[in-house]
């Protein structure tokens, strides 16, 4: 964002959203609603002014000559404030995008987190835009970057349109659509990677944070593992069951081994891998790997100079 744009124009996006023209009474019951969705716009706007002036890449308005966004003009669901290249580039590695990844980028504006993905990391990339305008902008982009064949920028609704194929996602979004989005991503494919600038998922935690040069943060969808699953070859003397209980990617739970139960310590779960350490029968610490494929698991258990491998199936 050009810094020219600053406070002149900024004071007048601010009474415009404020005093909506679209408001024409004062009566609060009626003004309410689209004055607080004013008020979350002119934040969303606020949270780019601030990362600009604490040291982000100064962006400028583009475009071509068929068509040329302005900074802050009005979307279906938001304004279009472009992210930054240095914190584009961040989000992608953060995701460590890569050759044989399908980014899919929710509201692409110009594309240009899209062509970042294809031109930096060498990935394929959707980008969803619902302004058409804008996402034929994106397309030309595409083309004028050279990844045309890689980068495809579609006119589109991101609640509409079918992203499950995704390894990874990323948005710049208010965080009441973060959280009507979140069912979505919470069911695509254990291990997908999304990214997310400025805004969190609510009650997810991230698994990481990006601090530079604008806030940004980090999660990998993970598989369900809740519920009990009675594992093979897991203790020597005979069955064992695993019982887990799940919040997102946290879970805790225990192992039942010889009717003696144990609490899982350091549980993790990133993706479709889980690990946890326990006691077994003896007392001795070992940990687990385990990968998990729906109502399956396999997984190397590993105490001292033993390993054995085990499998596990959901009841």
């Amino acid at each position: 964002m050009d810094m020219v744009y600053g406070f002149g124009a900024f004071l007048g996006l601010f009474i415009d959203l404020i005093y909506d023209r679209r408001v024409i009474s004062f009566n609060p019951l009626q003004a309410h609603k689209p004055i607080m969705k004013n008020i979350q716009r002119l934040l969303f706007t606020l949270s780019m002014l601030f990362a600009v002036s604490a040291g982000a890449q100064a962006m400028t308005e583009g475009g071509d000559e068929k068509y040329k966004p302005s900074v802050g003009q009005e979307g279906k669901d938001v304004i279009w404030v472009p992210t930054g290249d240095e914190l584009v580039m961040n989000m992608l590695k953060i995701a460590k995008v890569g050759p044989s990844d399908l980014v899919y980028d929710l509201g692409a504006g110009d594309g240009k987190i899209a062509i970042a993905a294809a031109r930096e990391f060498g990935a394929t990339a959707v980008g969803i835009e619902f302004n058409p305008e804008m996402a034929a902008l994106g397309q030309r982009n595409a083309q004028r970057a050279g990844v045309s064949k890689q980068v495809k920028i579609i006119q589109g609704d991101i609640f509409k349109e079918d992203f499950s194929k995704a390894t990874v996602v990323t948005m710049y979004l208010l965080p009441e659509l973060n959280l009507k989005l979140r069912p979505t991503i919470l069911k695509m494919k254990p291990g997908t990677r999304v990214v997310s600038h400025a805004f969190t998922m609510g009650d997810w935690e991230a698994d990481a944070e990006i601090d530079s040069p604008a806030k940004g943060y980090f999660w990998v969808v993970p598989a369900n593992v809740a519920g009990e699953w009675t594992l093979t070859n897991f203790d020597t003397q005979g069955p064992a069951t695993l019982s887990i209980s799940q919040h997102y990617q946290r879970i805790g739970g225990s192992v039942l081994i010889d009717r003696r139960s144990q609490p899982l310590l350091n549980a993790k779960l990133t993706g479709t891998k889980m690990e946890f350490s326990y006691k077994d029968r003896n007392g001795n610490f070992r940990t687990a790997q385990v990968t998990v494929s729906g109502n399956t698991l396999k997984g190397d258990d590993k105490g001292g100079y033993l390993q054995n491998e085990f499998t596990g199936v959901r009841r």
